[in-house]
C-alpha cells in the first residue's frame, strides 16, 4: 500500500472509526499512523475525520504520530520544552503560540543559513571530500522532523506573504549540514595529527 502518492489538489480524506483504525478514502484501504506520518514527510495533504461524528481531528491525529516519533526514541523536543509548552495551555497564551513557533522555525532556519555561509566561507577548503553524503542524510532526518510542525507546507508554495519559500531553506539546511559535517571530520583529523 504506497501512501505517497502523487500530490493532488484535495487533500486526502481519512476516516477514524471507534476502534481507533484510520481509512484512506483515496486509497479505500485501511492505514496506520506511520502511513500518514509518510504522507507528511512526502508533502501530501490529508485532513481526518472522526468517522461517527465528523469533526475535523486532524490536530489531534499530527500529536499522536509527534507522540509515537518520540516514543521511538526520535527525541526532538526537549522536555523542558514539553513542560513549557503544557504550561502554556492552562493561560490566555494558546491564540499567540502558534503564530509564534512558526516565526520562530522561521528565524531558525534564517539563522540556519547564515552559519552555513560564515562555516563555508572560513573553513571550506580545509574540508575533507566525501562528506556531503552524511550531512545530506542527516539533513534529510531534521527535515522529517521539521514536516511534523509544519505538515501540510509544500515545497515551492508560499503560504503567507513575505514567508520564504521552504525548498530554498531545505537546501541551505542540507549545505549547513553537510558543512558542519566537514568540519567535524577536519578538527578530528587535526586533533589526531597532534597526538
Amino acid at each position: 500500500m504506497n501512501e505517497t502518492a502523487q500530490p493532488k489538489s484535495q487533500p486526502v480524506t481519512v476516516k477514524k472509526y471507534a476502534n481507533r483504525r484510520l481509512y484512506n478514502t483515496e486509497t479505500s484501504s485501511y492505514i496506520t499512523l506511520d502511513n500518514l506520518a509518510e504522507m507528511v514527510r512526502n508533502n501530501r495533504d490529508f485532513v481526518v475525520y472522526d468517522a461517527k461524528s465528523g469533526d475535523d481531528i486532524t490536530r489531534g491525529v499530527l500529536t499522536q504520530i509527534i507522540v509515537e516519533e518520540e516514543g521511538k526514541g526520535n527525541a526532538l523536543l526537549p522536555i523542558n520544552f514539553l513542560r513549557q509548552l503544557i504550561g502554556v495551555y492552562g493561560t490566555d497564551m494558546p491564540g499567540l503560540m502558534p503564530k509564534y513557533l512558526e516565526q520562530a522555525m522561521a528565524n531558525f532556519m534564517r539563522q540556519q543559513e547564515s552559519v552555513r555561509a560564515t562555516v563555508s566561507k572560513t573553513l571550506g577548503p580545509l574540508m575533507p571530500p566525501g562528506m556531503e553524503d552524511i550531512g545530506r542524510k542527516n539533513m534529510e532526518m531534521m527535515e522529517r522532523a521539521m514536516t511534523l510542525f509544519t505538515p501540510f507546507y509544500r515545497e515551492g508554495v508560499e503560504t503567507r506573504p513575505g514567508q520564504e519559500n521552504v525548498q530554498d531553506y531545505q537546501e541551505e539546511i542540507i549545505s549547513l549540514r553537510a558543512e558542519v559535517e566537514r568540519l567535524q571530520a577536519a578538527l578530528a583529523a587535526a586533533i589526531a595529527k597532534g597526538k
